[in-house]
């Protein structure tokens, strides 16, 4: 029997769970009781021949962004197989209340918070979305699903019209439902007009800034999401780059870049220590140093910041081949 170790020393430590699991379970979890604010675990695969960043990204439910910014220095086309590619599948829950659709824009991310009943949990889902392209972004503030429609017809709005002709393409007056339809085959409008959350035929947009607005998600996303959503669902979008939680005793920072058109009422690194210092207390001693570096990187891997917590973490899966 061969047993080959590969170990992999990051600076910043976490706890780690190696264990793979599917798309399907790792975007579901049980809500975190009050207090606590982080949900998953932090995982890893080792890349084979074949992979690309994309690939692994979507089937364990993460979005381009996320997967090239936790893994710099991996061509996300040719991660070369045998390659250790860590998957930042920890996630800090925006600020927000814990109802209805969630959507953070820095975050990539959607989370749907499902409220308990019959005696069982609530529950919390998260997917990550493509967002609107530079100042063509989704509007913030408090709104809620209008309608549904499965199959959509996809009707471009004049602007778009007018973009892609100055690009030189005509779009028709409407797209029907199938593989052309950039809808993908379900959409659920929002009160903000002319804007959606829906599937996409282009799915390698999944955590990119590629839309005119709306909010796309993976195909087999937006369909697990368009079964479970009732239309009149709460929705929320806000613009979080710097999100702060506790786990376990430990406080963690996740952050983002954020939007550049966004106004900033703050520098990056004071909006970053308010963040922090609204979720500790007079007990509380926060490392300054790694939490910079954490701003620093923008890696979007939630990390602990209290003083004395673990400076590494060591990952050493076993192959008994």
């Amino acid at each position: 029997m061969r047993i080959q170790r590969f170990i992999f020393l990051i600076s910043l430590s976490f706890s780690w769970l190696a264990a793979s699991m599917p798309a399907s379970l790792a975007a579901t979890f049980e809500l975190p009781p009050e207090g606590e604010d982080v949900i998953g675990e932090m995982r890893f695969v080792v890349a084979n021949e074949s992979d690309t960043l994309l690939d692994i990204a979507r089937q364990h439910g993460l979005g381009y962004n996320e997967i090239t910014r936790a893994n710099p220095g991996i061509d996300p086309w040719l991660p070369r197989e045998g390659t250790l590619v860590i998957l930042p599948t920890r996630f800090v829950l925006p600020k927000a209340p814990r109802r209805g659709l969630v959507l953070n824009i820095p975050q990539m991310r959607l989370f749907y918070f499902i409220e308990p009943k019959n005696g069982q949990p609530g529950k919390v889902i998260t997917h990550p979305m493509g967002i609107g392209r530079e100042y063509l972004g989704t509007p913030y503030g408090r709104t809620s699903i209008t309608t549904k429609r499965k199959d959509p017809t996809w009707y471009p709005p004049e602007s778009i019209r007018k973009s892609r002709a100055e690009e030189g393409t005509t779009l028709p007056a409407f797209v029907p439902p199938g593989p052309s339809n950039p809808l993908g085959k379900f959409a659920m409008n929002l009160g903000m007009p002319g804007y959606l959350i829906h599937g996409t035929n282009k799915p390698w947009g999944i955590g990119r800034r590629v839309s005119h607005g709306c909010i796309r998600l993976y195909p087999e996303d937006i369909e697990s999401l368009f079964l479970q959503v009732p239309v009149g669902t709460p929705v929320e979008i806000v613009h979080q780059p710097h999100v702060t939680g506790w786990h376990q005793g430990q406080l963690y920072l996740q952050t983002f870049p954020p939007l550049s058109e966004h106004e900033q009422t703050l520098d990056e690194r004071t909006a970053m220590m308010q963040a922090v210092l609204e979720k500790v207390g007079e007990d509380e001693s926060i490392d300054w140093n790694r939490a910079m570096t954490v701003l620093q990187k923008k890696s979007g891997i939630a990390t602990p910041i209290l003083d004395g917590a673990p400076d590494h973490a060591v990952i050493a899966p076993i192959d008994t081949n």
